[in-house]
């Protein structure tokens, strides 16, 4: 809870006056330790605030509340932010604190959820017990936990969404968030739409795209990726064992067509 003592939030909370503590304290651990990472538990609008005091990572709590609202609109404008703030946020589906996401995302909604958090740029952070689908949060004040049977079905999952996140285009890549159009005039459909790019200096390309929606949807996402035009790229996906080919010009514009399910999800890798 580091927000809790900077200066005007413990003014507010306690009517005392003090000096700003983050500065000197992260300063001075790293004359100790330069290699030293800080990350911030923030809440109340604070992230920005606690960057600015040195830490290097802050929780997202707001990505992670606009996923549990299942409301596409909300997690697309909040991605909209500036990269070089959104780089150094953490993000979670739960921890220590908040119910087990497999508690609270509903199956489907839970994948949908962790392809975004996951593969959007910044800290990816991960709980124990999350990968196994785990339903009973643990009090910290305990020393065991309450025995569970493991989700095969979402460890089987969380497997291949790793294996994806390891890849360098997810560590090093340039990531974009993508503009969704409707498939055809009237369906609305398109607005359940989360898309985005990620580019490495290698050339290598891959799309995410997510119908974080309860309901069947249509949409075009229009590739800036002006190499494709004149040749034909497959579109292989990182997540199943989905492959297709597509003329590069379509891609280009009028975009990619998709149709996919109540919170389908497809991580493409891009070849030429």
């Amino acid at each position: 809870m580091a927000m809790l003592i900077l200066p005007d939030v413990f003014q507010r909370t306690w009517g005392i006056a003090i000096d700003n503590f983050w500065p000197d304290a992260i300063a001075g651990a790293r004359r100790s330790s330069p290699g030293f990472t800080f990350m911030a538990e923030v809440y109340w609008d604070l992230e920005w605030t606690l960057m600015q005091q040195g830490f290097d990572y802050a929780y997202d709590k707001r990505l992670y509340d606009r996923l549990r609202e299942q409301n596409a609109h909300t997690i697309r404008d909040h991605l909209v932010a500036d990269l070089d703030y959104q780089g150094r946020l953490a993000r979670f589906l739960e921890n220590h604190d908040e119910p087990r996401a497999a508690a609270v995302f509903p199956p489907g909604v839970h994948e949908a959820a962790a392809v975004v958090t996951f593969l959007a740029p910044g800290l990816r952070f991960f709980h124990d017990g999350q990968f196994e689908g785990r339903k009973k949060r643990l009090p910290v004040h305990l020393c065991r936990r309450a025995a569970e049977d493991a989700d095969t079905d979402l460890e089987a999952f969380y497997r291949r969404l790793l294996d994806a996140v390891d890849r360098d285009v997810f560590r090093n890549g340039h990531w974009r968030l993508l503009s969704c159009a409707p498939a055809w005039d009237g369906n609305g459909s398109w607005d359940g739409f989360i898309a985005f790019l990620w580019e490495h200096a290698d050339g290598s390309r891959t799309l995410v795209a997510v119908n974080y929606a309860p309901h069947q949807g249509q949409c075009l996402i229009p590739l800036p990726v002006s190499d494709f035009t004149g040749k034909a790229v497959q579109l292989a996906d990182l997540m199943s064992e989905a492959r297709y080919q597509r003329q590069g010009d379509d891609l280009v514009g009028p975009g990619l067509y998709l149709d996919m399910p109540a919170w389908g999800y497809h991580v493409f890798a891009l070849i030429i």
